[in-house]
């Protein structure tokens, strides 16, 4: 059987706390950004770190279609 919940950096299943300055601080450095950025992917997606991930990967690149339509223009 095997666990599909993360252990963060701070120990904490996969939570983001953004009350807690050491949390930020590891989170932010995990994802290789600032702790603002952080705050508003938090804001945005909830304190889930998997979603938060895929919400600033998501914010940092484009997609096929935004590719399709850049080479259509």
């Amino acid at each position: 059987m095997t666990n599909d919940t993360q252990s963060g950096p701070t120990g904490s299943p996969d939570r983001i706390d953004v009350q807690n300055e050491s949390s930020l601080k590891e989170w932010s450095g995990k994802f290789g950004v600032t702790k603002e950025q952080l705050k508003e992917a938090v804001a945005a997606v909830g304190d889930l770190a998997s979603d938060v991930e895929l919400h600033l990967k998501g914010s940092r690149s484009t997609t096929n279609t935004e590719r399709v339509d850049d080479a259509d223009t």
